[in-house]
């Protein structure tokens, strides 16, 4: 392939190679090399558009993100978990009374063996669950 190349990039190789050519096949050669250049600079073009387009879309993103006052480490990191409509809410404190457990989440109403716990002198932070 490279042969081929340097023959019909040079001049006088090029017009000895083509020498004996009618000039009907030398005109159709030509046409379909003029086609092929069209196709090659309309894809050209069609590429710069197509990136001209991407950066103009990047730069109102990035002045969005400003406008937010978001960075890109921002949108790297992962997603904060989040519960469930019906997951239920980890328990914050346990007790256990006559081999039974009994915990609660810290919100809502205080079960009773805590409320009777806390009168007889425990404070809220002894059933930590740790």
């Amino acid at each position: 392939m490279p042969e081929f190349l340097a023959t019909l990039t040079h001049g006088k190789r090029f017009k000895a190679a083509v020498k004996e050519l009618p000039s009907d096949d030398l005109k159709a050669l030509a046409t379909r090399l003029e086609r092929i250049i069209a196709g090659i600079e309309t894809q050209a073009t069609a590429t710069l558009e197509k990136e001209a387009e991407r950066n103009a879309k990047i730069e109102i993103i990035r002045k969005q993100m400003t406008m937010l006052g978001l960075c890109i480490n921002d949108i790297n990191s992962p997603p904060k978990p989040t519960r469930g409509k019906n997951e239920r809410r980890p328990a914050k404190y346990m007790i256990e009374v006559n081999g039974q457990i009994i915990t609660w989440t810290g919100l809502g109403r205080r079960p009773t063996v805590f409320n009777i716990k806390l009168d007889e002198g425990f404070a809220l932070n002894d059933f930590l669950i740790k």
